[in-house]
């Protein structure tokens, strides 16, 4: 695309070229915050495959904060909020070992029967329309309500969830609507366990509260891995949803192929995370020691952007790396991470990913865009690849 449209700057609308050259510049480069804080970017396969894994590049929130306030004073990085991807061990391993049990790919797996009821009821409230905003009406609501099953959270209240995850995601610029939304996101949070203590079930918030009971979580804990999980339970998925979807439709030739294909579609989907990975920037990470990158000393005491869209786009790893190819067949993609912070909920997008796109495309293969490209808004965050929406004619 070669404009970007009003009020999207260009990295937002495409930011391959520029992962390109930050990979072309060397093993890492330095960029530099609105506000002047510099950065360490590494782009390249190999090393973001083994920054990843290395336990010199540290996630506490707490201490990247002060190494951020040591430089530019004011710098807020985003939530002080504790929770699994902002932690280290051995916090990290307590509050992951907490729930791993609800994520695994045999309790993922039997849930494939209620995300293809799911599905199947959400594409039933299209029918009869010749136009949808398939990241409104289909991408958003599907995780949503799998996450709010899993977790506990009423359902009826996923707008709201939506809209607490876009400030906190999309915001944190904004001090007061960054501020005030997880003021909100706390205090729903908070009463939802009061009502859960007096109405034990079986989800994660009746699990978290049991371990809160037995001293193995404190409050703060629980508030922060709930909405961990309502965040990146859902964000991920849609923005999964709407770019495969849309990278369909920019290339014909790949949509006709899995039409024809359908049992392809777990293999097609890991080239559709690698393609446009839904979270195209890890989660902030600061040196402990120094760390050599590729003969590249990155000091300590360093923050570090590590960059999975880049990784994933990178030819010295993936032939024809920016061409979408569904019959790749090649899982290396980084798009849930690597290591210790790998995605804890892999199997679950996934699962989601099939059965959601095989679906829709059943339902309706003659699906085109509605409207141009260049009217396309993408989510205003370089830490996250999706579309803020996608109207397309169901029939062509």
């Amino acid at each position: 695309m070669d404009t970007a449209p009003p009020g999207q700057a260009p990295f937002i609308v495409d930011p391959y070229p520029t992962l390109a050259r930050i990979r072309a510049n060397g093993p890492v480069s330095i960029l530099h915050s609105d506000e002047g804080l510099p950065m360490w970017v590494i782009a390249r396969y190999r090393d973001v495959r083994a920054a990843l894994a290395d336990p010199r590049f540290g996630q506490d929130v707490r201490r990247a904060q002060q190494l951020a306030d040591d430089r530019v004073a004011g710098t807020t990085l985003g939530s002080d909020m504790v929770h699994m991807l902002n932690s280290d061990p051995p916090d990290h391993t307590r509050l992951r070992r907490l729930i791993h049990g609800f994520f695994t790919a045999k309790r993922v797996a039997a849930m494939r029967p209620m995300v293809e009821r799911t599905t199947a009821m959400l594409l039933d409230g299209l029918d009869g329309r010749d136009t949808v905003d398939l990241v409104t009406d289909f991408a958003f609501p599907l995780p949503m309500l799998i996450i709010c099953e899993l977790i506990g959270f009423p359902p009826e209240d996923r707008l709201a969830y939506r809209e607490w995850s876009t400030a906190v995601l999309t915001h944190s610029d904004d001090a007061e609507a960054f501020g005030r939304a997880m003021r909100d996101l706390t205090d729903y949070i908070t009463g939802l366990l009061r009502q859960r203590r007096d109405d034990p079930r079986d989800d994660i918030l009746t699990v978290l509260l049991a371990a809160r009971d037995q001293g193995h979580l404190t409050d703060d804990e629980i508030v922060g891995m709930v909405f961990l999980l309502l965040i990146g339970g859902h964000e991920t998925t849609v923005n999964l949803l709407g770019t495969a979807t849309l990278a369909l439709l920019r290339h014909p030739d790949q949509y006709r192929w899995l039409r024809e294909h359908p049992a392809a579609l777990p293999v097609a989907v890991d080239e559709f995370l690698r393609y446009e990975s839904p979270v195209s920037m890890a989660t902030l990470r600061f040196t402990t020691a120094p760390v050599d990158v590729d003969g590249v000393e990155i000091p300590a005491g360093e923050l570090v952007l590590v960059s999975l869209g880049g990784a994933n786009r990178d030819p010295d790893r993936f032939p024809d790396a920016d061409r979408l190819v569904l019959d790749r067949a090649d899982p290396g993609h980084l798009a849930f991470g690597h290591g210790l912070h790998r995605c804890l909920g892999a199997f679950l997008g996934k699962l989601e990913g099939e059965v959601a796109l095989g679906q829709l495309l059943a339902r309706h293969p003659g699906m085109t865009l509605a409207g141009t490209e260049d009217t396309l808004r993408w989510r205003n965050t370089i830490m996250l690849r999706g579309l803020e929406s996608l109207p397309v004619a169901l029939h062509g």
